[in-house]
């Protein structure tokens, strides 16, 4: 399902500025005479040579809050997870996946030193995040999210991206962002700022855990504010809102609409919406995947995982089955996340 000459020549007629950092790791330099990049727990990759791509799953997660895990962190051990999880991930390379996007945020259990070892091992590429996640009623959030300025923010970021996360070297593919799914806080508002911020300095993708529309329009509100395009932004877990219309309304505008969480109970939900999209000329803008795995942190064997495996073996075969062709089932697995991922400045 890969074809990497489609995507060249897709990407060849975009107009993004890539991004790197120069050699002397002071500054992020502009690239314009590349292919387009994608940043994995293993460096640099073309953006076409991603391949077959779930947007959105997890390897490992740790729900306690920010003052739990400061007070009393759950310990774990490295090689235990990968005695669970490694298996599942080499049966999804088996199946054609090549390339796994981690969405684990920070203070959820986002662990790159393990996910550069999984990557390693199973030969997936992987992407991990940087940013901050409010959901939750802000229960995930170091106090200096709320003291910090928008900029500042914004810096530690960037920081990450340029010099690696908590000295492991890795370094993220994409900014994440959580929101409750109401009305934006004070400290939601701050977080999209910053997010834009250091979006218009690295090229990350701001991929913003957000459900409702209300969360999602206000989000992008802010972005048309500070001038970074829609096509920077990914929807996620917009199949909890129930309004397709505004699932429409935000990809017209450019943003990624992602449509997470599919499941053997949600086939004929998921395909429905994926299919509306289609109908309304809309397919190049949608993102899928499971929001699955995960190995939690304070379980026995890391508890009871949900299946990366539902996309492959039921649900294409349920948008196949609904008239879908080998193209589009390209756009959404191939193409459309090799230019979310992308790393490009996006801007007005």
């Amino acid at each position: 399902m890969r074809r990497r000459d489609l995507l060249q020549t897709a990407f060849g007629a975009a107009t993004a500025i890539l991004l790197e950092q120069n050699c002397a790791g002071a500054a992020l330099s502009a690239r314009d005479d590349a292919r387009p990049r994608a940043m994995t727990v293993r460096g640099w990759v073309d953006a076409g040579d991603l391949g077959v791509t779930l947007a959105h799953e997890h390897a490992l997660a740790n729900f306690q809050s920010y003052q739990e895990w400061a007070s009393h962190p759950l310990a774990y051990d490295r090689g235990a997870v990968m005695t669970v999880v490694l298996p599942r991930l080499r049966r999804l390379r088996a199946l054609g996946c090549r390339t796994f996007v981690d969405a684990t945020a920070v203070g959820l259990g986002r662990d790159p030193v393990l996910l550069r070892s999984l990557s390693e091992r199973s030969g997936l590429n992987i992407l991990t995040v940087t940013g901050n996640y409010a959901a939750f009623n802000n229960t995930h959030l170091p106090p200096w999210v709320f003291t910090d300025s928008d900029d500042a923010l914004a810096r530690r970021w960037i920081e990450e991206f340029a010099h690696g996360i908590d000295g492991s070297g890795v370094r993220p593919g994409f900014i994440k962002l959580g929101f409750n799914g109401g009305p934006l806080s004070d400290v939601e508002r701050k977080l999209i700022r910053a997010g834009a911020i250091a979006h218009r300095e690295t090229g990350l993708t701001i991929g913003a855990h957000t459900g409702p529309a209300a969360s999602a329009f206000e989000q992008m509100a802010v972005l048309d504010q500070e001038g970074v395009r829609l096509s920077a932004w990914i929807w996620i877990h917009a199949q909890n809102e129930k309004d397709v219309g505004r699932h429409i309304e935000a990809a017209r505008r450019g943003a990624w609409v992602e449509f997470d969480g599919i499941d053997p109970d949600t086939i004929d939900s998921h395909a429905a919406l994926v299919t509306r999209m289609r109908d309304e000329g809309l397919l190049d803008h949608v993102l899928i995947s499971q929001d699955a795995g995960w190995y939690n942190v304070g379980q026995d064997s890391g508890g009871a995982a949900r299946s990366y495996e539902t996309l492959f073996t039921r649900f294409l075969p349920a948008l196949r089955s609904r008239g879908f062709t080998a193209g589009e089932i390209d756009t959404l697995i191939v193409r459309n996340p090799a230019k979310a991922f992308a790393v490009a400045v996006r801007t007005a």
